[in-house]
């Protein structure tokens, strides 16, 4: 009874928002599932769509013309649809090697926060809650 019950405790402490993201053929998917699409700009923007292509988030990776000096760069999240803007210089919380997998640490951080459903669509209580947070209105 109690190695039942220790491997149930061990299974349950598997993260729920442990979720597959992946970024391929201008398609976000989740689990391999499709909630959206997405264009990259450039290096230093990313724009992403819901399923009826509208734009609802777009990343700009804000470096204030100062290539060689990095402590003043920040990004900003606009949620185009609900008018929030989230500026930040905390790039902990998307930072990887390229900025394809910081896009996919970004809808990672979305999904974790619950600003971003499985199904692609922005819940504007937790975007509330994902500005309180993280925004530090840098301009």
């Amino acid at each position: 009874m109690k190695k039942i019950l220790f491997a149930l405790l061990l299974s349950g402490f598997t993260p729920l928002y442990a979720q597959e993201v992946e970024l391929k053929d201008d398609k976000v998917l989740v689990d391999g599932t499709e909630i959206l699409t997405y264009e990259k700009i450039n290096n230093l923007q990313y724009s992403f769509f819901d399923a009826d292509g509208n734009e609802i988030l777009m990343y700009k990776y804000q470096n204030n013309q100062t290539q060689d000096y990095q402590d003043d760069d920040y990004f900003t999240l606009n949620f185009l649809a609900l008018k929030k803007k989230v500026e930040t210089s905390d790039f902990s919380l998307i930072y990887a090697i390229s900025s394809k997998k910081n896009m996919q640490k970004l809808i990672k951080l979305l999904l974790k926060e619950k600003v971003l459903a499985s199904n692609g669509t922005i819940d504007s209580e937790k975007v509330d809650v994902f500005y309180e947070k993280y925004n530090q209105a840098i301009k």
